[in-house]
């Protein structure tokens, strides 16, 4: 179990809050400092079952500086995303091959559950 985690988002704080008050200890990737590569990307989007854009902050302010769009190549997001980190939706909780992005929190409910 790995919670892509922002320390600083509320949204982040809260998702590790609600996996350890279902007794799990998820290891954290703090993935701001510890970006994740292109295939990693890849690997979570398959989990997620998500088009690129669907992993994506749009409102960040970087994501506008690059000119990416909901039509902009999916290599192109992916590699965005691995260059600029800040641009991943968070929190995303990953157990084995399956994932989910805590938007809201409750979405995370089902991979602590099972």
């Amino acid at each position: 179990m790995i919670l892509w985690h922002n320390p600083r988002c509320s949204k982040s704080r809260q998702a590790l809050a609600l996996i350890e008050s279902h007794g799990h200890r998820p290891k954290i990737r703090a993935y701001l400092h510890d970006a994740p590569s292109e295939d990693e990307i890849r690997g979570v989007l398959a989990s997620l079952r998500l088009a690129p854009i669907g992993m994506m902050r749009r409102s960040e302010k970087r994501f506008a500086e690059l000119g990416l769009s909901a039509q902009s190549e999916p290599d192109t997001l992916i590699a965005a995303m691995a260059e600029n980190p800040i641009l991943i939706e968070r929190p995303i909780l990953i157990v084995g091959s399956r994932a989910a992005i805590g938007r809201p929190v409750e979405n995370l409910l089902p991979l602590l559950t099972d």
